[in-house]
């Protein structure tokens, strides 16, 4: 259990301050950002978030992975983005493709489900064949296009995804390995 939950210090139905609390519950005893004053539950449960394997098929089927605006390294990942109410998450990985690159989704399967506890998250990661024009969405700064042999696989979350699609078409996955805890990386 994380010792915060972002985002949540006050009541959302009273405003009053939210408290841990220990509350009986279905599975036993259990810790959880509570309001004392109206009995408001912060879950705080995981959050699903898409992931796209996007492979270019108009461009020898090499993979787009893209690095984020707001990260300040030089990492590459899979395009990644949320559902919209109403929609399925195969729509939402096509729509997540199309509005962060341009590119359009002609067909999307589901890859697995993967668990990112580290940012409290339930990964969906689907391998969208993908063709078009690319430009990318203000939220991302630059992209580039791998061959499958050639990507590395982060160890965590959506490498995991990677690595079994990789698995899935003969391609032995290769892991980046992070520096330990605490230890900056040599740049």
């Amino acid at each position: 259990m994380s010792a915060s939950a972002p985002g949540y210090r006050f009541c959302p139905q009273c405003a009053q301050a939210l408290a841990w609390i220990e509350a009986e519950e279905d599975g036993g005893p259990k810790s959880r950002l509570r309001c004392a004053a109206c009995g408001f539950t912060h879950w705080n449960n995981p959050t699903p978030v898409l992931a796209a394997v996007v492979e270019c098929t108009d461009r020898d089927g090499r993979l787009l992975l893209a690095r984020n605006a707001a990260w300040s390294g030089r990492m590459f990942a899979l395009i990644t983005g949320f559902m919209e109410a109403g929609e399925t998450p195969e729509a939402g990985i096509a729509r997540e493709v199309q509005e962060e690159t341009a590119l359009v989704a002609d067909a999307v399967s589901l890859i697995g489900v993967y668990d990112f506890q580290r940012m409290n998250q339930v990964i969906i990661a689907y391998h969208v064949q993908a063709r078009g024009d690319i430009r990318l969405s203000p939220e991302l700064a630059e992209y580039r296009l791998f061959a499958p042999g050639d990507v590395l696989c982060w160890p965590a979350g959506t490498g995991h995804a990677l690595a079994d699609w990789l698995r899935g078409r003969g391609v032995v996955p290769r892991y980046i390995e992070w520096p330990p805890r605490g230890e900056a990386a040599a740049s």
